[in-house]
């Protein structure tokens, strides 16, 4: 349980009671940074006494408000569970819960502006202003932060001009948009490929059928192209593992077309354990 993911949702309004009580549920079970949330609708629906209608229904609006993504599956014995992780940022922008400051004058005993400045338990004199206090004046950023917020920058400067460049308005509002979704998990190098796919996809397209950048990242329109990176390094990792699983096989029975294995290719076979420097010798192959 993440004390720091139930209070920024505690203090956030979500529209409805059901929102709220699910977003709870489900920040019980994250990390510090939002993420590791893997419970399945039905467990939701069983402990939240809501209906399982509202639950789903409920799952499907957060990811398309980007409150929640998808980061993977975990097996389980009815198949497999989604694993979500809740998005801070998108959380933080919510609407909070506590209520604006009414004047209503001097009452009988007024409560004080500020922490008393008298002393306290041994005779140490407290802090004058609270952590939060508008007058509180905050250590300056380190330079290995403000390294790290230019490295950002310029990753999410990077992105954005990969974008088909007379649809990109409102830099600003892109910009943080791209940089909420590589502080979400995101990796910027497959964000910059979604993007490049998306301007190649749309080189014939007249410019009125081109989403504007703002528009685009917005609604999250690069997880398609995410999808798409995944499901081809999943169809290299297997022919990959289909062409180990046949250079195994040559040496194991000898074929005569061990000799077009490369050192490199023997490396790794050794490497992974799926022959021998005996075997890869056998066959007439140094090891």
């Amino acid at each position: 349980m993440s004390w720091r993911i139930a209070n920024e949702c505690a203090e956030r309004r979500f529209g409805s009671a059901a929102r709220k009580q699910i977003i709870m549920f489900l920040a019980d079970k994250a990390s510090d940074d939002g993420s590791g949330i893997w419970c399945s609708k039905g467990t939701i629906q069983r402990h939240t006494e809501l209906s399982e209608s509202t639950v789903k229904r409920t799952i499907i609006d957060f990811l398309r408000e980007g409150i929640l993504i998808e980061t993977g599956r975990r097996h389980c014995k009815n198949g497999y569970t989604v694993i979500y992780r809740i998005v801070l940022e998108r959380v933080s922008a919510l609407e909070a819960t506590a209520e604006p400051d009414i004047e209503t004058g001097v009452t009988v005993n007024p409560v004080q502006p500020e922490p008393s400045t008298g002393a306290t338990v041994n005779g140490v004199r407290g802090s004058r202003w609270t952590p939060n206090h508008p007058k509180t004046i905050h250590k300056p950023p380190t330079r290995r932060r403000e390294a790290a917020e230019e490295v950002e920058d310029l990753e999410a400067e990077k992105i954005l001009a990969a974008y088909p460049e007379d649809r990109i308005r409102d830099r600003r509002s892109s910009l943080r948009l791209i940089s909420a979704a590589v502080k979400a998990g995101v990796e910027p190098d497959d964000l910059l490929q979604a993007v490049k796919a998306y301007a190649k996809e749309s080189e014939g397209y007249t410019r009125s059928k081109v989403c504007f950048s703002d528009n685009w990242f917005k609604m999250r329109r690069w997880e398609k192209g995410l999808a798409q990176i995944q499901a081809d390094r999943e169809k290299a990792r297997e022919a990959e593992a289909k062409g180990r699983a046949s250079l195994t096989e040559w040496i194991h029975e000898r074929h005569p077309l061990c000799r077009h294995i490369t050192n490199r290719q023997i490396e790794d076979l050794i490497g992974l354990k799926l022959v021998t420097p005996e075997q890869v010798r056998a066959v007439g192959l140094q090891a």
